[in-house]
């Protein structure tokens, strides 16, 4: 059963661990960071994300998650971070965490504030940040760090009003929307969204779970920067992202 005492108890035993999911600029086909994804491996198997990761919202668990991540990051990378200060990692920060003092804290505990600026912190657009995650979001801007809004699907007024309310560098496009990219659909709607905020503001726009070679084309001609999914590769354990950027040129590589 998963409950928030199984996860105690996972961390308790070290069975979390984290995956590379890498980032790729759409301008020159390289990879130029990477997600970091929680990952969990109990005695019967890996656990998927979406079965603890709910449960854990809006509890302590929250931010025990995050922090871990945060740690098992600056142990894994930071190094390599120091060594290649153009590549940024994202980490999820769940909305109401933020302005908290606890990532602050776990950075500056683990190293990582060293390496503030080539972070990037992922806010969901599931949940609206309160007032202290809204100066939190801009209090790190305007340190220099980034944060960036995920799962963005232009459902509703919801993504754009966060958008207004807070100063991110980039948002995230969801799968959902990729996913209507096909040779019947070449120009769904939310191109149009995307292009206006490309044309309008300075945000930078990634798009996730690109698939396809026709995808990653219209993504391409609609001026997106970045993207990540199976067409490039799937999350990978550290020693074989960091293989990953090394050598990675452009070419898709088989999923």
């Amino acid at each position: 059963m998963i409950d928030q005492a199984a996860i105690r108890e996972g961390m308790s035993r070290d069975e979390f661990f984290l995956e590379y999911l890498p980032t790729i600029s759409l301008t020159d086909r390289r990879c130029v960071g990477a997600e970091a994804l929680i990952r969990w491996r109990r005695p019967d198997g890996v656990v998927s994300p979406n079965a603890f990761i709910p449960i854990a919202e809006n509890t302590p668990l929250s931010g025990m998650l995050t922090y871990w991540v945060l740690d098992t990051v600056a142990v894994e990378l930071g190094d390599w971070l120091r060594d290649h200060p153009d590549v940024r990692i994202s980490i999820n920060a769940p909305p109401e965490i933020l302005g908290r003092g606890g990532i602050g804290y776990i950075a500056a505990k683990s190293g990582l504030d060293k390496y503030a600026a080539q972070l990037i912190l992922e806010v969901t657009e599931r949940g609206l940040p309160d007032l202290l995650g809204v100066e939190a979001i801009n209090q790190a801007s305007n340190l220099g760090a980034r944060v960036a809004l995920d799962d963005v699907t232009f459902a509703g007024a919801a993504n754009l009003a966060v958008l207004a309310r807070a100063n991110f560098s980039s948002i995230k496009l969801d799968k959902s929307l990729i996913d209507l990219i096909d040779p019947e659909r070449p120009g769904p709607a939310w191109l149009e969204t995307v292009k206006v905020l490309l044309e309008s503001t300075a945000l930078q726009v990634i798009a996730e779970g690109v698939e396809t070679e026709y995808q990653l084309g219209v993504l391409s001609a609609a001026k997106v920067q970045a993207a990540q999914g199976f067409y490039f590769s799937r999350p990978l354990p550290v020693a074989e992202f960091l293989a990953f950027h090394r050598d990675y040129c452009g070419t898709p590589r088989p999923t």
